[in-house]
């Protein structure tokens, strides 16, 4: 299906064709009409289904198309990261280059300067505001936010949120809303808590279900049986093939990203890390680098399993197992958008094949196994899926 089939507005659709969007995306199919006719909605849908288009076109339609306060702000999206909130409102400003509505990203991480750019935003009533919890609590605050003019409420990536603890933020940044509104849920599972704030929120929604916890079928998956002293030396060997443009490399903490970054750069390897050490402005140079093709691999933590918007990734490796199948399929996720192929590498340590085949299960799907490279000995031998590792017993004294 055509977006022009939706007969949105002109200078909207100038914006749409602008960025490359010509036909919708199943979600897009599903969730823009329902917008468009003014239900509430929740959707689950994995990353890089197309979903923040899917509710942006059809909201800034209604925004181009039905009354509101110009002087007011008209829509709060809220989402759990940083990352996220400025690739939201990337897209925001593509889409509406040529119309006259306005939007700002709030955030945490910033100048003196930025949270009084912030405040006069709130103040003179930017037509959307896209912005975490925390900071945004931080402005409600101090007394000067007035949303009675809120029309549209969004909460993206809600299941990630709620892990990270920010329910009674929501619930607070609720209680300044007015109650007639149009709410808008997104989560890429639906676990009970979610179904908990979502009954709190919602009024009679439509409910959408997109290819619920399943990898996009373009991507090549595979995985590497390996001990733990081998994972820096098979990175380095598949980097050093040259098969791949841009490379984004999980790691599952801190302190592996950056022992893995110095050692991909004593190998000489175009390689760069993120992590929520850095500062915000070094975090923003490092991922534009990454976007301008400057630094061809990236190594970084779960904070950008789902922030980053990239759509030319052609290599994901996974370097430890992440924490659940969901947190696989995010990690995956950032190859083979926007309809290209991607490649996913998995390095599974001894320790880990339990919770890798626990992943599999979950998943009803058996990733294929690649055998190591000779030059790097043999691996471990492979467990039986039900076989939890056992534990050391402990030397008596």
């Amino acid at each position: 299906m055509e977006f022009r089939a939706f007969n949105l507005d002109d200078s909207l659709m100038e914006g749409i064709e602008s960025m490359g969007y010509t036909t919708a995306t199943p979600v897009q199919e599903k969730v823009i009409p329902a917008i468009l006719a003014g239900n509430d909605l929740i959707a689950a849908a994995q990353t890089g289904t197309g979903k923040t288009a899917a509710f942006l076109i059809p909201v800034l339609q209604r925004l181009l198309t039905m009354p509101h306060d110009n002087h007011k702000t008209s829509t709060l999206i809220i989402v759990p990261t940083r990352e996220l909130a400025q690739q939201i409102s990337q897209n925001i400003e593509g889409l509406t280059y040529y119309t006259p509505i306005s939007a700002i990203a709030i955030y945490g991480g910033g100048s003196g300067n930025l949270f009084a750019a912030e405040r006069k935003a709130l103040v003179s009533g930017a037509d959307i505001i896209v912005c975490t919890p925390g900071r945004i609590i931080a402005h409600l605050n101090m007394g000067y936010v007035n949303w009675d003019g809120i029309k549209y409420f969004i909460l993206d990536e809600a299941d990630r949120m709620l892990d990270m603890g920010f329910f009674e933020d929501i619930q607070k940044i609720i209680s300044h809303l007015p109650q007639q509104r149009q709410n808008l849920l997104f989560s890429a599972t639906m676990p009970p808590a979610m179904r908990k704030l979502a009954n709190s929120i919602l009024k009679q929604p439509v409910e959408i279900n997109i290819a619920l916890s399943k990898a996009p079928e373009l991507i090549t998956q595979g995985v590497f049986f390996v001990y733990d002293h081998q994972k820096v030396a098979l990175a380095t060997h598949l980097l050093s093939l040259g098969q791949y443009g841009c490379i984004l490399i999980f790691c599952s903490s801190k302190i592996q990203v950056k022992n893995l970054y110095i050692a991909l750069k004593n190998a000489n390897m175009p390689v760069s890390y993120i992590s929520s050490d850095l500062e915000q402005a070094e975090r923003e140079q490092i991922l534009q680098n990454f976007k301008s093709k400057r630094t061809k691999i990236l190594v970084a933590t779960d904070l950008l399993s789902r922030g980053i918007d990239i759509d030319d990734i052609e290599l994901v490796i996974n370097y430890d197992i992440p924490h659940d199948a969901e947190d696989y399929i995010h990690r995956i996720g950032r190859t083979a958008r926007a309809a290209t192929k991607g490649t996913a590498y998995t390095f599974v340590g001894e320790s880990e094949q339990y919770k890798f085949n626990k992943i599999e299960q979950v998943l009803q799907n058996t990733v294929p196994r690649i055998a190591l490279p000779e030059a790097l000995g043999a691996p471990p031998p492979t467990k039986n899926s039900f076989e939890k590792p056992k534990k050391k017993k402990r030397k008596k004294f």
